[in-house]
């Protein structure tokens, strides 16, 4: 199971779904419910904060000597003005989710800045770009707002400043967020523009993960190595922020390849094409009716009083049976029990038969086609080697080896 519900989380649009099996275990501070959608602030934001504070602090300061000690307060005023601003952020995404009915689990507001996280829906490219652009869109009306308020009333120095940094603030994380790679918000432009095209969101992608990549690239060229060329050291606290800031997207580009490879591989994710031949026995059958139905690469799955599939024959506990204890032993003491409701119809297929797995405990499922009668054997490892196209090396690789 836990393999599946792995690869179920990246085959999901957005970020990963909790395991239900899984110990519950605290990611942050509930800070309660806005529209109905909870807010949790991870215990990672506060890293986040103390760097604001450690590095914004002494250049406040020096800009502003009057300020002294209290610099450092309005150094952590600023971490929460950029906390607020990433809540408003991420409940635009939410809030324009809503109006397609998807699903909204939470908002996760952490290290990086935060995601909303969705459950399960059915995307389009259209809908997929609005989503992810309301955010940004939300960040540059904020600057827009700031903007006016500067412009229009006179406040004090503290007051200024602050808002200042709230206008810069959004006006950068609304530019920040278009630019055209995942995991930015503007990469679901590049991969909607090549799902349209394509037909493909898996192709799409992809080529925004890429995308995503080279801004790493472009990021460390510009703000590292060009002024290291020019013989000139870079700014400390911006290289900090550069390799805080290249590292999450190189990770989250990364992840949204596996992710686009990944769903590329779903025709492939069949329960008839991956199990392999069984038939049906009931319960009250004995080891010697079971042996009839053996050999022939076919599995035997045990079934209940209802036809419903409950256990696998061991192979070899049913050879280990004397030949006279065969007749009055039930089939039962050679077989080892599936997890409750491991069946699947054999027309099942792509990301809903993943997902269904990924909920089912144990590591293997009983194919049954249109009239419950057991046709195949599913395994977990047949899936996983579809999903991540090892089965497929695999197979060159003896292929390779016969020539």
């Amino acid at each position: 199971m836990g393999r599946l519900l792995r690869w179920s989380r990246l085959l999901r649009w957005g970020p990963p779904v909790a395991d239900p099996a899984a110990p519950v275990r605290r990611e942050g501070i509930p800070l309660g419910r806005i529209a109905g959608v909870p807010v949790i602030l991870a215990y990672s934001w506060f890293i986040i904060a103390a760097f604001t504070v450690i590095v914004y602090g002494p250049i406040l300061i020096r800009n502003n000597p009057a300020l002294g000690f209290s610099a450092y307060l309005v150094a952590f005023a600023y971490a929460l003005l950029l906390l607020v601003s990433v809540l408003i952020h991420e409940l635009a995404h939410a809030l324009t989710a809503r109006i397609y009915s998807w699903p909204t689990q939470k908002i996760v507001l952490n290290l990086w800045g935060g995601h909303t996280q969705f459950e399960s829906f059915t995307a389009s490219p259209g809908r997929s770009v609005l989503v992810a652009l309301a955010g940004p869109a939300a960040n540059l009306v904020l600057a827009g707002g700031a903007w006016l308020v500067l412009g229009t009333a006179s406040l004090g120095s503290v007051a200024e400043i602050l808002i200042n940094i709230f206008m810069w603030a959004n006006f950068l994380i609304g530019i920040f967020n278009v630019l055209p790679g995942l995991p930015l918000d503007g990469g679901r432009m590049v991969e909607s523009a090549v799902w349209k095209v394509t037909g493909s969101q898996a192709k799409g992608t992809v080529a925004a993960g890429w995308a995503g990549r080279v801004i790493v690239v472009a990021i460390g060229y510009w703000f590292i190595a060009r002024p290291v060329l020019a013989g000139s050291p870079p700014d400390f606290p911006l290289l900090m922020i550069s390799l805080l800031v290249g590292g999450f997207l190189w990770v989250g580009a990364s992840a949204a390849i596996q992710q686009g490879t990944l769903r590329g591989r779903l025709p492939l994710v069949t329960a008839a094409g991956l199990s392999t031949p069984a038939v049906g026995l009931p319960a009250t059958a004995s080891v010697s009716e079971a042996r009839k139905h053996a050999g022939q690469s076919r599995a035997l799955v045990v079934c209940g009083p209802e036809g419903r599939p409950e256990a696998v024959v061991d192979p070899t506990a049913l050879a280990a049976v004397p030949v006279a204890a065969a007749p009055s032993t039930p089939v039962t003491a050679v077989s080892y029990a599936l997890a409750p409701g491991a069946y699947v119809p054999e027309w099942s297929k792509g990301q809903e038969l993943v997902q269904f797995l990924s909920q089912v405990e144990g590591r293997q499922y009983a194919v049954v086609d249109h009239n419950g009668i057991v046709t195949g054997l599913l395994s977990q490892e047949a899936v996983v080697a579809a999903i991540t196209g090892k089965r497929q090396a695999s197979d060159k690789r003896a292929k390779g080896r016969n020539r």
